[in-house]
């Protein structure tokens, strides 16, 4: 995503600072030696990180980016955060002049590389013009969903949609090639019917029929968006009672595979379960 930005005056801190040196040296940008020291250079700060809590030390920790950050400034944040925590995030900032949108992304690291990524923005319309334009270096589709909040919601929702289909993908081919449908003829056949999905028609044939199980994504994190789709859920007033087993087959994978593990590992248990590989 970086990458893509590199022509509009970039400026990168990472928490490993041979990180942020690497990059800055490939793509000719400028590095910061902590958050605070960018601020000061910056009137627009892009955070992605793992989770909120992350994202709440990067700018109130110590030498944090809330303090170096001007008045009329804004905070993008792309990471697959919490909408009740980005809200909070949002009230501080502002209390400071600072604005703020959620943007979290989806299309992988493929599309981030390719510049093709699908951000959803919640915050005001006045914050979603200016964040807008930056987006748009490293997107293909930049909408603004809602206020503060509903971009992470919405990214919530998509991820336990995602791992759904995962889950049920994984049980299905494993017990079709037990029962002696090749994998790849069954996965040709979904694409061509109405249980097809991103999962069956990209993921599938992809990382799981070629045995190439990149690791892209992890187990650990898609475990941590589905259980903030559940507090979106409970938010509304929703009962969910098919998200809420999917997160707990996703919080009991992470357990079986450990926090290193790819989210499409999960397939591996199927497998080892019924005791076949699906392969081409």
């Amino acid at each position: 995503m970086a990458s893509h930005l590199v022509d509009q005056d970039l400026i990168v801190w990472n928490r490993t600072t041979s990180v942020a040196r690497a990059f800055a040296a490939h793509y000719g940008a400028e590095w910061a030696d902590t958050p605070r020291a960018l601020a000061h250079r910056v009137d627009a700060a892009i955070t992605c990180l793992p989770t909120s809590a992350e994202v709440a030390e990067v700018l109130w920790g110590p030498d944090g980016l809330a303090e170096g950050l001007a008045s009329d400034s804004l905070v993008v944040d792309c990471t697959s955060g919490d909408p009740a925590r980005s809200r909070r995030i949002a009230d501080d900032l502002a209390r400071r002049g600072v604005g703020f949108v959620d943007a979290p992304v989806s299309g992988g690291t493929n599309g981030a590389e390719a510049g093709t990524l699908t951000v959803m923005v919640g915050g005001t319309d006045a914050a979603f013009a200016r964040a807008s334009v930056i987006l748009s270096a490293f997107a293909s589709r930049v909408e603004h969903i809602g206020p503060v909040g509903t971009g992470h919601a919405l990214k919530a929702v998509n991820q336990a949609l995602l791992a759904t289909n995962i889950l049920a993908l994984g049980e299905g081919l494993a017990a079709l090639v037990k029962v002696g449908v090749p994998a790849a003829r069954a996965v040709q056949v979904l694409n061509a019917s109405s249980g097809r999905s991103f999962v069956s028609e990209r993921l599938i044939p992809d990382r799981v029929l070629s045995g190439a199980w990149p690791a892209t994504f992890r187990l650990a994190l898609l475990d941590k968006d589905a259980s903030i789709a559940l507090a979106v859920l409970e938010e509304a007033g929703v009962r969910g009672p098919v998200l809420h087993r999917v997160s707990e087959l996703l919080h009991h994978a992470r357990n079986e595979l450990g926090e290193e593990a790819d989210y499409l590992e999960v397939i591996k248990l199927n497998e080892r379960e019924v005791g076949v590989e699906i392969r081409e």
